[in-house]
């Protein structure tokens, strides 16, 4: 049914992009590569520089995703950048060859590619090199910004020294001059204990190569473009790294794609400031606060949660994602209403809510991150019991086989009833109030014994 709906995307789109597939035995999707008429266009006119960021599905499967960098590129729109998203069977030699050369035979540009950007655990560098002999390859400035974000949130430092260091890295990652990477450098090497600080990689703050791709852009610029890659890697997580089947995830990704009509409208606006070589004055539009904060809570999961928690956890931030939220905060306590839902959230670690999800698995559920979310803030490791801290090997079967608890299911499920009993109680009209006070008290006499015995 998925791969049928891809089919259709196909009709639907006025201009016919290329979509190549194979299926395996099981009718799943092995492989996919795909590229628009205005995604082709767009790396033809910006071949010099090709960003590289890759997406995980629950499966295993991930995408690649082929962004255009450098000074010449200016585009609005979060996927306005994306010239062509891959599949491979495997992340093996192999695999990776035939997806870079099924995109160099429908891109004829790509023998103008200069520059290469990688995250740092892309390890099949020799089979990019090979089909790319004239590219330089280099790691991204966004993915080790990213990279050092999850390494202070892994290392539980104390809360002023990790706020210091997540400052320093932004205000860095803005203005990456050597005076300040070298500054940079210093600060993690006197803030991060020593048998810690070699997992950070800190020496390529100090290879000057790798930032000279990224130092032209002004701090303005270079704020503009963390927030748009932010959004860019967020939305192809939402699409495709929570959706358990990789062939829906897809036909997710390319409908919004295709719905995105400004992406198109700022290629165009792209097209034209560069045959006119006049500076335009519209600027990228940063992505909104929530998007971002939402962005890194997603990153905070899966730096400190396992892998099942994060799963499960990333179900509950798309409900938030979703949902109209409602917050009021007390001195100690903080209401948090999701549609119809009321619980009440405990913020201070470790942070529990009252509601099922929460008492059930001791997990961040959807009231904790709406709090996260409206606060600003991202996930801290000592909300979180040690056996969900990233380390722990557990199952998601085993995980949700060994906490349901009969007694526990049926004390919540008469809890939340009770409590939005008396919610509907407390907020009606003395008339209303007096019916349903009656219809509760005939229930309670016929299934609990003689009216004198109840109490309600």
């Amino acid at each position: 049914m998925a791969l049928t709906m891809l089919n259709e995307l196909l009709i639907e789109d006025p201009s016919p992009p290329m979509l190549l597939y194979q299926v395996s035995k099981t009718a799943k999707l092995d492989t996919l590569n795909y590229q628009s008429y205005f995604m082709q266009g767009i790396f033809a006119h910006f071949p010099e520089i090709l960003f590289i960021h890759r997406t995980y599905n629950p499966t295993g499967k991930v995408l690649y995703t082929f962004l255009v960098d450098g000074p010449r590129v200016q585009l609005e729109g979060h996927l306005a950048r994306a010239v062509y998203f891959a599949i491979p069977a495997k992340e093996d030699a192999e695999g990776l060859t035939q997806m870079f050369q099924v995109f160099k035979k429908f891109n004829p540009a790509w023998e103008r590619v200069c520059t290469i950007l990688v995250d740092p655990y892309f390890l099949p560098l020799p089979t990019l090199a090979m089909e790319f002999p004239a590219a330089e390859v280099l790691l991204s400035a966004f993915h080790i910004c990213k990279f050092l974000q999850g390494k202070f949130y892994q290392l539980s430092l104390q809360p002023p020294v990790e706020q210091v260091l997540l400052t320093s890295l932004q205000s860095t990652m803005c203005s990456a001059t050597a005076g300040n990477l070298r500054k940079l450098y210093t600060l993690l090497s006197n803030c991060i204990p020593p048998d810690q600080l070699p997992k950070l990689h800190s020496y390529w703050l100090l290879n000057d190569r790798i930032w000279l791709a990224h130092r032209w852009r002004s701090r303005a610029e270079s704020s503009r473009y963390f927030q748009g890659l932010e959004v860019t890697t967020r939305i192809l997580s939402q699409f495709f790294g929570t959706t358990p089947s990789v062939e829906q995830g897809m036909t997710s990704l390319l409908r919004y794609m295709q719905q995105n009509s400004g992406d198109k409208a700022s290629f165009s606006l792209g097209l034209s400031t560069q045959s006119n070589h006049a500076s335009s004055d519209v600027s990228p539009q940063g992505p909104k606060v929530e998007q971002l904060v939402e962005a890194c809570i997603q990153h905070s999961l899966h730096t400190i949660c396992t892998g099942p928690a994060a799963q499960l956890c990333l179900g509950e931030l798309a409900v938030v994602q979703k949902s109209v939220q409602l917050i009021g905060s007390g001195s100690e306590k903080v209401n948090i209403q999701i549609l119809e839902d009321t619980h009440r959230v405990q913020p201070q670690p470790p942070a529990s809510c009252s509601c099922y999800f929460n008492q059930a698995f001791h997990l961040p559920c959807r009231h904790i991150l709406a709090m996260l979310s409206a606060r600003c803030q991202v996930l801290q490791s000592d909300m979180l019991l040690p056996q969900w801290t990233a380390g722990c090997a557990a199952s998601l079967d085993d995980i949700l086989c060994s906490k349901w608890n009969e007694t526990l299911d049926k004390h919540l499920a008469v809890a939340l009833l009770t409590e939005e009993v008396g919610q509907l109680l407390q907020h009606c009209s003395q008339e209303e109030f007096e019916r349903r006070y009656s219809t509760l008290r005939e229930l309670a006499d016929s299934w609990i014994g003689p009216y004198e015995q109840v109490q309600l």
